[in-house]
């Protein structure tokens, strides 16, 4: 895969001069993507007896920012297979390897969890967002609903715990469902949609760059306030690029008072690319998560 073309120079300088914490922004650079270093004789390193060269070459290297990259700063994801079955549920083995290539075991708690697990298809259906826990020795694993053919890319999402000031990274690699893919086309772009009874606006200005958005929950045609904390904030974000798989999320900038969240949710946020982006807005109310899906277009 080619690498994507350079983040425009303001788009950067923005993000530096920028200090809000809610805002996650992968990747406003991209560089030339290196080669894919070896596989580990005999399977994944720190992941004894997982056999065959898949270990090491699950989804290939790609151009490093916006969550594209199996490598970043000396990191590395690696999944025991490229193939995952189609149909019905899988669990999925992985480490994350740091500088040192030793399995990492020591992760900062990020979003209330040390690792955030995302799973979605090529034409930006199937998403899942999961919440693996580690083993002792470095091997986590990912419990996944079924998922249907064709190639999916997966992303970790974590924070090593190596000081303050340790920098969140998202690394990603795609396995292969075996069958016969059925592409669903991207929905056309909409300001609204329904989810288990919930009405979600989506309020935004369509540029590539820096903006607010702005989203209201309600429920019935009245303003819904009793939105739960959900990883410590009243909804989570997450937005693919279509094309790429680009990924970007984020948390609002609400304050979180008990079970009164809503009905706006005001979020910073920052889509670096023009396009489609499929938008996918986790929010929890009376112990139940709920997962709003639309289409951004983004000018």
């Amino acid at each position: 895969m080619t690498a994507p073309p350079p983040a425009r120079p303001f788009r950067r300088g923005w993000l530096l001069a920028s200090c809000l914490p809610v805002l996650l922004v992968l990747g406003m650079a991209a560089s030339v993507p290196s080669p894919a270093p070896a596989p580990a004789p005999g399977g994944m390193p720190g992941m004894p007896g997982m056999a065959g060269t898949a270990a090491g070459t699950a989804g290939a290297l790609q151009s490093p920012g916006r969550g594209l990259a199996a490598e970043q700063d000396g990191y590395r994801l690696d999944t025991a297979t490229g193939e995952l079955p189609a149909g019905r549920p899988s669990a999925l083995r992985f480490t994350v390897t740091g500088p040192d290539g030793a399995p990492v075991t020591d992760f900062a708690v990020h979003q209330t969890r040390k690792l955030h697990f995302y799973a979605i298809r090529t034409d930006l259906t199937g998403f899942q967002h999961l919440h693996p826990d580690p083993a002792e020795d470095g091997t986590w694993t990912a419990d996944l609903a079924a998922l249907a053919p064709g190639s999916w890319r997966l992303y970790a999402d974590f924070v090593p715990n190596t000081g303050p000031h340790a920098a969140e990274l998202v690394l990603s690699r795609t396995v292969t469902v075996p069958g016969d893919p059925a592409p669903v086309p991207l929905p056309a772009p909409a300001g609204t949609t329904t989810v288990d009874g919930y009405t979600v606006a989506l309020h935004a200005r369509p540029m590539a760059g820096a903006h607010q958005l702005v989203a209201t929950v309600s429920q019935g045609g009245r303003p819904v306030t009793d939105l739960q904390p959900y990883l410590d904030s009243y909804a989570h974000l997450s937005a693919f690029h279509e094309g790429d798989q680009a990924l970007a999320h984020l948390h609002p900038a609400d304050a979180v008072n008990g079970d009164h969240g809503g009905p706006t949710l005001t979020f910073q946020a920052l889509l670096p690319e023009p396009g489609d982006w499929r938008v996918f807005l986790q929010f929890q109310t009376v112990g139940r998560l709920h997962t709003a899906e639309l289409t951004l277009h983004v000018d």
